[in-house]
């Protein structure tokens, strides 16, 4: 009925894991372990411990989740292909009941765009095989496009690009989406993980862990089309809107195109594609659609200020995607 305290993290460091872990250690409810490589030089925040680990030797892994009880993984998507399942391996043997799996940002469960942007096969083929190994539960986290990472560094993102001053509005930029910044997603994560495991008995409806079992917990800092954002940026920036590069682009075509050279290998063809899609005008990057609804109040996520992220983006020097 308590909630989990021994929780192993990879990407401890990473772009969205460095937050996650701060969160956590905030609460002071968890026990934090960061697996890293044997040769990893990363520095490791104090109160965290450090499981070294060869993703070639298989018993280290299970020797380093042992007694975990979640496993959180947070990678870029330029590692090897393997190594999440490798873990996911490891966690059935060292009997880990939790795992959020490397599925972060876009709701996955949204097959139709999950599909469109490359992700929804490997998504759930990671999830079948948590399911089929039958000693994980997997939760993921639905939590849109990180806001400060994707307005900040490339037009393939949100658009923008402060260097030139220049915007390109997919359609008329009014498509709202669901994007969350790293340290609300950090807070979603820390808040989950403090829930109840499970009901204290049959009279016990309060929202548990297990409530989210084999399904996303959906969370949002900003509800917010690219024309919101582009006010945002005016009043940051002090400037107006003749001071800019606007132009248009049909959010259709642009994604065709993109989508057309990503099996020829080009990544940033993989992310204008895959931020595109999600601007169509029927609603696809929206997380309470079809139903569902955001988990913010559930876990006491606070309102944030859209210009102070807005302003941390600005400041961003460009980084690569999903780099974790």
């Amino acid at each position: 009925m308590s909630h989990v305290k021994k929780v192993a993290i990879v990407g401890a460091t990473g772009s969205q894991g460095k937050f996650i872990v701060d969160e956590l250690l905030k609460l002071g409810k968890h026990e934090v372990t960061a697996i890293t490589r044997v040769e990893s030089k990363a520095v490791i925040p104090e109160g965290v411990k450090v499981a070294k680990v060869d993703y070639e030797d298989h018993s280290s892994l299970v020797a380093a989740l042992r007694g975990q009880e979640v496993l959180i993984i947070t990678m870029s998507v330029r590692a090897p292909n393997d190594a999440q399942k490798k873990l996911i391996d490891a966690a059935a043997d060292a009997e880990v009941p939790w795992i959020l799996p490397n599925d972060w940002g876009l709701d996955t469960a949204n097959d139709a765009v999950a599909d469109d942007i490359f992700l929804g096969p490997p998504s759930r083929a990671i999830r079948k095989h948590i399911d089929d190994l039958g000693k994980s539960s997997w939760i993921a986290v639905a939590c849109g496009f990180w806001y400060e990472f994707s307005l900040g560094g490339s037009p393939d993102r949100f658009g923008f690009n402060f260097a030139e001053r220049s915007v390109v509005f997919f359609d008329d930029g009014t498509a709202p989406i669901h994007t969350s910044t790293w340290p609300q997603v950090g807070r979603a994560v820390a808040k989950l993980l403090s829930l109840k495991t499970h009901p204290g008995g049959e009279d016990d409806k309060s929202v548990t862990l297990s409530s989210y079992k084999g399904r996303c917990v959906r969370v949002s800092s900003f509800d917010v089309s690219q024309r919101d954002m582009f006010e945002s940026v005016l009043r940051v920036t002090g400037t107006r809107p003749e001071d800019w590069k606007i132009t248009h682009e049909s959010s259709a075509q642009r994604y065709r195109e993109a989508a057309d050279r990503v099996p020829k290998g080009d990544f940033s063809a993989f992310a204008r594609a895959m931020y595109t899609r999600v601007f169509f005008p029927d609603g696809s990057g929206r997380l309470d659609r079809e139903g569902w609804t955001l988990d913010n109040a559930i876990l006491g996520l606070p309102r944030e200020d859209l210009d102070e992220y807005t302003r941390i983006g600005i400041e961003m020097e460009e980084l690569p995607a999903y780099d974790n």
